[in-house]
């Protein structure tokens, strides 16, 4: 029996793919489309939830139930001695505490270890391959934990949308600012932090929404993250809710702005999608964790 394994939630994003060569399990999680329950990358796809939130479909999200969180965590510890359990940042979902209250009971205490990361989408998908190298070096499940939660902040990610319905539809804007917004052909520009999801930016254009996100980028770079970017300890991030081919599009953008870098793109969970609605793209970056 393998040491130490990983469980996330679908609000990672991970490319199903991706999760069955990493040995990562990935709980499907709920949501409400006009009141009836689907289950992302399971009983609804991507293409699915898009084309029924551009109908005007009311979408909302919901945590996960204790038993469908029990039963993924059973067939893991089948496998793995013990579990880091890896959901949605506690600041954006309560299913995050929802989970340290199942795990400190038994079967699951001391066996089921919940990481507080602070992520969400693709920044939380380089923290769980983060993770894996740390259990490759024979780290401690507890000390990876720690480790983790010491650096949920070590990341960023700014998001361009295309456009202001989807803000508007879940009371982060209102009708008449994204109307006007609409009529100037505004684009904001999001920052997803570890507790919170923020207009920063608004630009003229989508064209001027990417820019303005490289070159955000760039500076937190020089100033943020000076010293792991000098020591190549930083990852790059694309994300994106748009289809395949702009998303490459951008990615490569992306490594042209970052020469010599490398880019980790993957989808925005549908739990962001459900503020950004589809076509938004996402660049950022995250640092490697180190012990000690």
């Amino acid at each position: 029996m393998n040491s130490i394994g990983i469980v996330t939630d679908s609000h990672s994003g991970m490319d199903p793919n991706l999760a069955e060569k990493l040995g990562v399990m990935v709980l499907p999680m709920p949501f409400y489309v006009n009141e009836e329950c689907y289950y992302e990358e399971s009983t609804i796809t991507r293409e699915e939830f898009f084309r029924l939130q551009e109908s005007g479909a009311s979408v909302t999200t919901s945590q996960p139930s204790p038993a469908s969180v029990m039963e993924i965590w059973d067939r893991a510890l089948r496998i793995y001695d013990r579990i880091l359990y890896m959901p949605i940042s506690s600041g954006l979902s309560g299913s995050c505490a929802a989970a340290q209250a199942l795990a400190a009971d038994e079967p699951y205490e001391g066996r089921v270890l919940v990481v507080d990361h602070g992520r969400v989408s693709t920044p939380l998908v380089r923290m769980i391959m983060d993770a894996l190298e740390l259990i490759k070096e024979g780290q401690s499940a507890e000390a990876i934990r720690e480790t983790l939660e010491k650096h949920r902040a070590d990341m960023v990610i700014y998001l361009g949308v295309q456009t202001l319905e989807y803000l508007k539809r879940g009371g982060r804007i209102t009708p008449a600012t994204a109307a006007l917004g609409t009529l100037l052909n505004i684009k904001p520009v999001l920052q997803l932090d570890t507790e919170k999801l923020d207009a920063i930016k608004k630009c003229h254009g989508f064209i001027k929404a990417k820019h303005f996100m490289i070159e955000t980028l760039k500076h937190d770079l020089e100033t943020r993250f000076k010293e792991p970017y000098e020591a190549g300890k930083v990852h790059l991030l694309a994300a994106s809710s748009a289809t395949p081919e702009e998303t490459a599009e951008w990615t490569d953008e992306i490594r042209a702005a970052f020469p010599g870098h490398d880019v980790l793109s993957g989808n925005l969970s549908l739990g962001i999608c459900c503020h950004t609605g589809p076509g938004a793209l996402g660049i950022g970056c995250s640092c490697s964790p180190k012990l000690g």
